[in-house]
């Protein structure tokens, strides 16, 4: 079965591909080449469901649309559905992580915890509309580390790793990364929604 993946992002593409061929080996997810909708929801959910229904009316093929961020705790929840664009209208990842750091330059360790949060809409072709939600808890480092992952990924230390060994997700496997993100979380809750496809 065929599944278009509402994103101009590769590294999202890529990302879902890996996560999908682990768990849904039958279900082939292509990308998406039409036109952006405008994601001028205030929930992750919202910008989530914007994109899948502009896919799969663009498609005619079932639709799924992740929106996701990272929600630091000592902001409120900040940059959140902001994430993509916490520096500026130009999505450029770099200047978002580096903002997000100068903003919690001064805030210590017990006090910098954050979660990467994914939703995942799911639009079918007879206009069924499903969302799930992920959450990765951590909490974020002082300084970039690592080259893997992409956007926050060098800042995040998720929870659960042993004492004295922790990495940021920039420093995960690929296969690491996709066995536990907030996205490989949402997507095992979407796994019962895709068998009534």
């Amino acid at each position: 079965m065929r599944i278009v993946l509402a994103t101009h992002n590769p590294h999202k593409v890529a990302e879902f591909q890996q996560i999908v061929a682990a768990t849904r080996p039958d279900l082939e997810v292509v990308g998406y080449d039409g036109p952006e909708p405008v994601e001028d929801g205030v929930t992750f959910a919202a910008n989530a469901l914007i994109k899948a229904r502009a896919a799969a009316a663009h498609t005619g093929l079932p639709a799924l649309a992740d929106d996701s961020g990272i929600c630091v705790d000592v902001l409120g929840g900040s940059p959140g559905v902001f994430s993509a664009y916490w520096a500026g209208q130009r999505k450029d990842a770099a200047a978002n992580l580096e903002l997000l750091l100068d903003q919690l330059r001064d805030i210590a360790d017990p006090h910098r915890s954050a979660q990467f949060h994914s939703t995942i809409a799911l639009v079918g072709s007879d206009g069924s509309e499903r969302t799930v939600e992920g959450v990765w808890p951590g909490r974020l480092a002082h300084e970039a580390s690592g080259s893997g992952g992409f956007g926050y990924d060098p800042i995040f230390i998720p929870d659960g790793q042993a004492p004295g060994v922790e990495r940021t997700v920039g420093e995960f496997t690929d296969a690491e990364k996709q066995s536990q993100s907030h996205r490989a979380r949402a997507f095992r809750a979407l796994i019962p929604l895709l068998a009534e496809l």
